[in-house]
C-alpha cells in the first residue's frame, strides 16, 4: 500500500513503554515472544506491510533499548526504524516520538500501541485515509457487552452509544503538534498529563473533532497471558 498524502513524508509512532506487571512476567510485554519472535516485531513488521515508504518511530524507555537492541540482532530484525527515549507518561511518550519528527512536516502521523500486533492493513489504510481527509481519525469497534455503570449506582446503559477505542490514531502532523504544544501551555508537562488516555483526547482538548473509522477485532492489546494465548491462535490462524 501506499502513502495516503501523496508528496509528503507519513509516519508512524508506535509507543512501548509498558513493564507487563499484569502479564506476570519478567519480561516487558513488548518483549515477550509470540511465533517465535518478540510481539513489538510483529507490530512493526504490520506497519512496513502496510506502507514500505512509512517511517517507522519507536518510543521505547532508554533502559530497554540495549535489550531492544540484542534481540534485533539474534532475530535478525533488520525493519528500519528510529528508537527515541519513553517518557513519565503516555502523553509525554507521544510527545517524544514527535517531536522526532522534523519541524516542517506535513504529512500524517499514527500512533500506536506497541503490544497491538494485529491490526488489519484495511483498518490502517482506513485511519490514514481519513486522517488525509480530516485531520485526525481512529479506529473503533461497537460493545458488544452489557455495560453498567457503577459510580453512584448500579444501572444498565445502553451499549449503542459507546465505541471500543483501538489504535491507530492518525493525524494531520501539524495539527497534533499544535494540539501538544496547546496542552503543554496550559499545564501538560505535569502530573494532570495522565487525564489524558489516549492522542486523540489531546487533540479533542483543543477542540478538534476526530473521524471515527471501523477496527477490526483482532486488533486486540495484550495485557494478560490469556491476551497471549490469543495472540498465538491468531498466529495460527494467519498461517
Amino acid at each position: 500500500m501506499k502513502s495516503m498524502a501523496r508528496g509528503t513524508t507519513n509516519y508512524v509512532i508506535i509507543v512501548a513503554g509498558g513493564k507487563g506487571l499484569r502479564m506476570g512476567a519478567d519480561l516487558p510485554k513488548q518483549f515477550l515472544p509470540i511465533g517465535g519472535k518478540p510481539v513489538l516485531m510483529h507490530t512493526i513488521e504490520r506497519f512496513r506491510a502496510f506502507d514500505d515508504a512509512l517511517k517507522i518511530i519507536l518510543v521505547l524507555p532508554r533502559e530497554q533499548q540495549a535489550y531492544w537492541q540484542q534481540l534485533c540482532q539474534e532475530n535478525a530484525f533488520t525493519v528500519d526504524h528510529l528508537v527515541v527515549d519513553g517518557g513519565a507518561t503516555r502523553f509525554h511518550s507521544s510527545w517524544n516520538g514527535l517531536c522526532a519528527i522534523p519541524e516542517e512536516s506535513e504529512g500524517l502521523v499514527g500512533i500506536h500501541d506497541g503490544v497491538r500486533p494485529f491490526p488489519s492493513l484495511d483498518t490502517i489504510s482506513r485511519c490514514y485515509e481519513a486522517a488525509a481527509q480530516t485531520g485526525a481519525a481512529l479506529p473503533v469497534l461497537p460493545v458488544t457487552d452489557t455495560l453498567r455503570h457503577v459510580l453512584h449506582s448500579s444501572h444498565t446503559v445502553p451499549r449503542s452509544e459507546y465505541r471500543i477505542v483501538q489504535t491507530p490514531q492518525v493525524f494531520s502532523i501539524p495539527l497534533l503538534r499544535a494540539s501538544f504544544n496547546e496542552a503543554f501551555a496550559s499545564g501538560g508537562a505535569s502530573a494532570d498529563a495522565s487525564a489524558f488516555t489516549d492522542d486523540a483526547s489531546v487533540v479533542e482538548a483543543c477542540g478538534y473533532s476526530v473521524t471515527l473509522v471501523e477496527g477490526n477485532r483482532e486488533n486486540i492489546k495484550l495485557t494478560t497471558p490469556f491476551d497471549l494465548t490469543i495472540a498465538e491462535a491468531l498466529l495460527a490462524t494467519a498461517t
